[in-house]
């Protein structure tokens, strides 16, 4: 899955590297989470980049609290999920990262807990994560009220490749930089090529190294979360009060 993930690098670097207006001015990023505003690239008219809060709301939902459960979607079922199959037909984005933590099972003195890694690009560039998105009308708005409607979106997942698999089975879909048009274009509805945009999944060029605890509390954003430990030997276990790792939720 991708429960968490982050975006430091300067936003006109990733508009030039998207080749659309740098329309936003967010702050660098150690621990992005579900239901927060995330950067996107998206094309409706012109591609160009736009926030939009991580938790898909479907349109048909009655309440928007759905959306924290689905913050991701499973590229095996994606095109055919009802909560999500819209979306991928007509609204998808890209979601630049240029890191996730994904949290690995591990014995500690006897004890199981999780431990989280920070998952990122060998050479340092950007992931462009495969995302889709949904408009969702709160009825109990004025439709000029600034909230009435939201944009939501999903991180679409796949199994993971063989130099992340040991940590996770799930890892974020990433869109290479030759289907980002292919992948964002409204008009193209054809699954074939929409499904020929997503595989085959990134393999190689990924580097992992384990990370404090401290990234498990959604508070807590700054570089120290992606600084690497010298031992996993229970030093960085979570005291009592901390948030629990992301679960796996599709």
């Amino acid at each position: 899955m991708c429960g968490r993930y982050t975006l430091r690098h300067d936003i006109q670097a990733i508009a030039q590297e998207f080749h659309v207006a740098p329309s936003l001015q967010p702050v660098p990023r150690y621990n992005i989470a579900p239901t927060q505003e995330v950067v996107s690239v998206l094309q409706n008219g012109e591609a160009h980049l736009e926030l939009l809060r991580w938790g898909l709301i479907p349109s048909w939902a009655k309440e928007e609290s759905i959306g924290s459960k689905m913050i991701n979607a499973r590229a095996e079922t994606v095109a055919v999920k009802p909560a999500f199959r819209r979306a991928f037909t007509k609204r998808r984005c890209i979601l630049p990262a240029d890191g996730y933590y994904e949290w690995q099972a591990v014995s500690d003195g006897g004890k199981k807990r999780k431990q989280p890694y920070f998952i990122y690009r060998t050479d340092g560039g950007n992931l462009a994560l495969a995302g889709i998105y949904e408009l969702w009308r709160d009825d109990s708005l004025p439709e000029d009220h600034e909230r009435a409607w939201l944009w939501t979106a999903a991180i679409i997942t796949t199994q993971a490749t063989d130099d992340v698999g040991q940590i996770h089975d799930r890892m974020p879909m990433v869109i290479k930089p030759e289907h980002w048009a292919d992948w964002l274009d409204p008009a193209n509805t054809e699954p074939g090529q929409i499904h020929a945009a997503m595989l085959p999944a990134m393999a190689g060029g990924l580097t992992s190294h384990p990370v404090s605890m401290a990234v498990n509390t959604v508070r807590n954003n700054g570089p120290e979360l992606i600084k690497p430990l010298e031992s996993t030997d229970g030093s960085g276990e979570a005291s009592a009060g901390e948030e629990r790792p992301p679960g796996e939720l599709f």
